[in-house]
């Protein structure tokens, strides 16, 4: 294959894959605990012209120093990461909206028995009182709300309270746990707003909220998406501007191949 033209894919399928997780922080601009995508990229191997070389040795002189030319082959995605930074708090009117401030995950189970993680606190009560996540997955350690329940007090180190048949007295019925990761970069996208540990990203540490290196749990509100639409959009018009630029140099390339073979002929 003529060089330039496998160079210019490499691009072309490298910022493809930029464009998509562009797309994909933009869809999610609203979606409640998001966290935004990176695309990170780095160039191939570089590799030299023994012939050139040779050359350009015997036609300088012996006293000079002579630099290697390197050639790039290309670029690709080196990794795709996720932005943990701290999304905004709004505020809701739901006893069970919480908000993690700070540090932390929290725990669901998911149907196979293993653990996910989330920053997305919008929970309900399944028809059993078990405190779910929007998918249904319970929380772990798991809290169940007593039948009668009339109020739900959440505090903000996670220990959650009811009063029942609108009694004045609260009972203690659960305390909500936080997971956090020696390189949070290293967990794995699930989908619905979930992650899964890994071996990059270490064994999770658990304890209560507002103890050391952990969040606070906020009742009563939610962790916006992480997403600068501004950001994303500039961006986005960056990329399909390179993309553009790739895509006319593919079109040379093209035209020097034809009139080449136009020479042979």
């Amino acid at each position: 294959m003529f060089q330039p033209l496998y160079i210019a894919a490499t691009g072309l399928n490298s910022f493809q894959d930029e464009i998509m997780d562009i797309t994909n922080n933009l869809a999610n601009a609203k979606t409640i605990g998001f966290k935004r995508g990176r695309t990170e990229m780095e160039s191939l191997f570089y590799v030299d012209k023994s012939f050139k070389d040779q050359l350009d040795s015997a036609m300088a002189a012996e006293d000079t120093v002579q630099v290697a030319p390197e050639y790039g082959t290309g670029v690709r995605v080196a990794a795709t990461t996720k932005d943990f930074a701290q999304g905004a708090l709004q505020t809701t009117n739901s006893p069970l909206d919480i908000a993690i401030q700070g540090e932390g995950f929290l725990q669901v189970r998911m149907p196979d028995g293993t653990i996910a993680y989330t920053r997305s606190g919008n929970l309900h009560a399944d028809n059993e009182g078990n405190l779910v996540d929007p998918n249904g997955h319970q929380l772990e350690p798991s809290i169940v709300l007593p039948q009668g329940t009339t109020a739900v007090v959440i505090h903000q180190d996670g220990t959650v309270f009811v009063s029942i048949d609108n009694q004045l007295a609260q009972t203690e019925v659960g305390q909500i746990t936080l997971a956090k990761f020696p390189n949070a970069q290293g967990l794995k996208s699930l989908g619905q707003n979930l992650f899964a540990s890994t071996a990059a990203s270490g064994d999770p540490v658990v304890s209560n909220p507002v103890t050391a290196g952990f969040g606070s749990v906020n009742q009563y509100a939610l962790e916006s998406s992480n997403v600068d639409v501004i950001s994303e959009m500039m961006r986005m018009v960056l990329v399909q501007r390179v993309f553009d630029t790739l895509t006319k140099a593919v079109s040379s390339y093209e035209g020097m191949l034809t009139s080449l073979e136009k020479m042979k002929q």
